[in-house]
Order: C-alpha cells, then sequence, then structure tokens
C-alpha cells in the first residue's frame, strides 16, 4: 500500500513537471574560468538526479563489500544452527527408537556448531552408556561441562544419574558430595544421595543426612517413614552383633518415639533381645503393641518368650483368641504358654487346635514332645510322621507297596551300583574281601544233630 501511495505521488509530480517546463523550458548556465555550460532546467534536473542515482548505487556497493565477510558468517551461522538442529532431532529420534550407535552419530556430528551443544553432548553421553561405553560417555560429559561451565548443576546430576544407573556407586557417590558442596539445598541432588547411602549400605551417612531430608521435604512422609524403618532396621541389626552390651538398647533409643510402635522395628528388636536372653524386656514391649494393634508376627515371638510370668502372658493371649479364634498362630502361641504353665491340658486342646486351624510343623512338634512326655509314645511318632511328611513341603514321592519284596521283577538292578554309607570318622574302610576267603573264614557248620 505505501508503495502505491508513493508511485502515484512520483507519477503526480513528473505530470506537474511537465506541465510547468511545457510553459517555460527555462535553462541552467555552468561557467568555470574561460568555460561555459548552458543546459536546459529539464535536462539538468535529468542529469542531477541521474548523478545521485550512481553516487547512491557506487556508496551502496562499497558498504555492501565491507560487510560481506559478516553476512558470510551470518549465512553460514544460520546454516549450521539448521543442520545441527536437525541432527540434534534425528539424533533424539534415533535414541527414543533404541538405534544407539546411529544416535551417538547424529548426536555428534554437529555438537561443535550447535547453538547449544550441552544438549546435544548430554544425550550422547546417554546414547554411549547404553552401549557399554562409559569412556566416552564420560567424555561426552567433560565436553558439555566445557561448553558451558555455568550449567554445572545439571551436567553433574546427568553424570550421577548415569553412574547410578550402571551401578557405579563410589563414583556416583564422588559426583554427588561435589554436587553438594556447590547445591547444598538441592532436593533432587540430597534424593540421589539418600538412594547411594542405601545401596552401599553406608547407613551412619544416611543417618547423618536424615534431619535435612526431613527439613527440606525431599520425600513425602511415607517414603521417608519407609527409609527410616529400613535404616533403623539395619542399625538394630549391626548393634545386635556387636560386642558392646549397651549398644542394642542405644540403638533403640535412636529410634524415633512415632516409628517404635513399627511392626518390623519391634519384632527385630524383641527378637535380638529374646536372642540375649533378655525375654522379660522383651514381654512388656510386645504386650503394649498387641494392646493397640494385631501382629501374627508379634504374637508368634511372644508366644516363644520364657519368662516368670506364663500365665500372664496366656491371659494377654487369651484376650486376643475372641478376636482371632482360628488363628494357627496365635494357637500356637497359646499352646506353648500352656506348656510354659504346666497346664498340660490346655496345652494340648490349644496344639490340637492349632494343628486343625493349618499350623505347620512346630506344632506337630510341641504336641508330640508333650505326648512322648505323658507316654503316649505311638501317637507321638504318628504327629512326628504327620508332620515331617505332609506339612511344610512337597508330598514325597509315590513308591510302589511291594519295594522290598523279592520278586524277579522287583530286584535290584545288576547294573545299578551300590551304594555304601561312608565308614565312621577315624575308622579304616573295610576292603571288600573275595567269596572263597569270606567262605574259608566263615565255614558253614553244619546244624547240630536232634538231641545235642
Amino acid at each position: 500500500m505505501k508503495g502505491l501511495v508513493l508511485l502515484w505521488l512520483a507519477l503526480f509530480a513528473g505530470a506537474l513537471a511537465a506541465v510547468l517546463l511545457q510553459q517555460d523550458t527555462g535553462y541552467v548556465l555552468i561557467a568555470y574560468g574561460p568555460w561555459s555550460l548552458e543546459l536546459s532546467l529539464a535536462l539538468a534536473a535529468l542529469l542531477a538526479i541521474a548523478g545521485f542515482g550512481i553516487v547512491y548505487l557506487l556508496i551502496r556497493s562499497i558498504a555492501n563489500a565491507t560487510r560481506l565477510p559478516a553476512k558470510a558468517r551470518e549465512w553460514r551461522n544460520r546454516r549450521d544452527a539448521r543442520l545441527s538442529q536437525r541432527a540434534l532431532t534425528q539424533g533424539l529420534i534415533e535414541l527414543s527408537e533404541g538405534h544407539w550407535s546411529r544416535a551417538e552419530r547424529q548426536l555428534v556430528k554437529y555438537a561443535n556448531r550447535s547453538p547449544t551443544p550441552l544438549l546435544n553432548y548430554l544425550a550422547a553421553a546417554r546414547a554411549a552408556q547404553l552401549q557399554g561405553a562409559h569412556e566416552r560417555r564420560d567424555h561426552y560429559i567433560k565436553l558439555a561441562h566445557d561448553s558451558m561451565p555455568s550449567a554445572d548443576v545439571a551436567v553433574s546430576l546427568t553424570q550421577a544419574e548415569l553412574q547410578l544407573a550402571e551401578n557405579q556407586l563410589e563414583q556416583a557417590l564422588a559426583t554427588l558430595k561435589h554436587l553438594r558442596s556447590i547445591a547444598p539445598k538441592h532436593t533432587y541432588v540430597l534424593r540421589l544421595l539418600a538412594k547411594v547411602y542405601e545401596r552401599l549400605e553406608d547407613w551412619d551417612s544416611l543417618h547423618e543426612l536424615l534431619p535435612q531430608l526431613r527439613k527440606l521435604r525431599v520425600f513425602d512422609k511415607d517414603e521417608l517413614d519407609q527409609l527410616e524403618i529400613k535404616l533403623h532396621r539395619a542399625l538394630l541389626e549391626r548393634a545386635s552383633l556387636s560386642v558392646e552390651k549397651t549398644r542394642l538398647a542405644e540403638a533403640w533409643n535412636d529410634v524415633p518415639r512415632a516409628l517404635r510402635s513399627n511392626e518390623l522395628l519391634l519384632a527385630d528388636y524383641a527378637g535380638y533381645l529374646v536372642e540375649r536372653g533378655k525375654d522379660a524386656q522383651a514381654e512388656p514391649l510386645l504386650r503394649d503393641a498387641l494392646k493397640h494393634h494385631w501382629s501374627e508376627r508379634l504374637v508368634e515371638i511372644y508366644g516363644q518368650l520364657d519368662t516368670d510370668h506364663p500365665t500372664r502372658q496366656l491371659d494377654v493371649l487369651e484376650r486376643l483368641l475372641k478376636a482371632h479364634p482360628q488363628n494357627p498362630t496365635l494357637l500356637l502361641a497359646l499352646g506353648r504358654q500352656s506348656l510354659r504353665a504346666k497346664l498340660w491340658g490346655k496345652a494340648r486342646a490349644y496344639l490340637e487346635a492349632a494343628i486343625g486351624a493349618g499350623a505347620g510343623p512346630e506344632a506337630f512338634r510341641e504336641l508330640g514332645h508333650l505326648l512322648e512326655q505323658m507316654g503316649e509314645q505311638h501317637a507321638a511318632l504318628e504327629l512326628y510322621r504327620r508332620g515331617l511328611s505332609g506339612i511344610g513341603g512337597p508330598a514325597p514321592i509315590p513308591l510302589p507297596h511291594d519295594i522290598g519284596s523279592t520278586t524277579p521283577g522287583q530286584a535290584p538292578r545288576l547294573d545299578e551300583p551300590e551304594v555304601k554309607a561312608p565308614p565312621p570318622h577315624g575308622a579304616r574302610p573295610v576292603e571288600d574281601k573275595p567269596k572263597d576267603a569270606e567262605a574259608a573264614a566263615n565255614p558253614v557248620q553244619a546244624p547240630p544233630p536232634p538231641g545235642a
């Protein structure tokens, strides 16, 4: 629109000039020394316009010539950016499709010409790792850092993730410690660091990191609770193996009060107390826990406690029986505590009920031992047989009923090797004797005559 307006203005000016020149052509006189030049006004105007155009074009050409190298560089940069963008896109497609070798070649092809080489090198590092080329991966990580030193956190996080994926835990720990030094409150750095400590089973370092994880809300409540439970279970186990007698109590006191009612932690601690013969110390902990919530694991441990007050434990378990009358674990625990309280009839009833409810071999063993002590040997042996043959494992291999007969069809095969029991420790093996020697050593004697 603007060009059309200018064209109309130019035509109007030309027409106006033509009308004026027809009325008075005018002239222009140019004199210099003895020389003079006389021109019409129209010709002089045309020559002035043409001269101005020539000078303008000349100046414009000189200016364009001086800017030619810059324009060439700009064109080359645009071309390189276009090529690198195309290569980056194609490389990411190949990476997503699982063509890792081709993806790596595309990603590094124009990386040095890309306006964002950081993206090319980080993606190339992933492609190299997927091929198992750890040296090339680390080389691309270094190039990514060199291309943009200000992105140290992003580059190092990618490096830590790749190292974790390859189970290079020591290298990942070093990378994450460096990241923590430059970004101490970065939540993702702390999350990865906690994961590394957990996989390395560096429980002391993880325990030291916990307050910061809780303060910065790196994990949600459920995740943090699970992490703390795993941590304190490991610390309790380590304390239980320590020769220092106070270490176990110290480890339990270090458990947060909110987690002391956790079934896993409480079962571990009570089990370690029982191993050390401190059943009386474990009893109130388990009793209080069972008052608030049901747990088969805790009931099983409670039934195994050997304290001076088995009747009190029996009362605690019998109160639970109202809500869980057919639970085999509870019935077995009741039977065991009845045995400790010397209530033989009640113990037998509870153990028989436990077996009827589907209890394992332990119930058969406990009841069999009770019947054996009561003089019911046959019933005890039957319980032992039932406990060993049909409970807690696969059924025995079916065998023929007449396996011990001497019929030709059931006789041992001649080519079947004879299996001999090993001689007792310290005894010399007995060599097989020839039949003749054996006959000579043991002559067959005739039976004595009747009446001898």
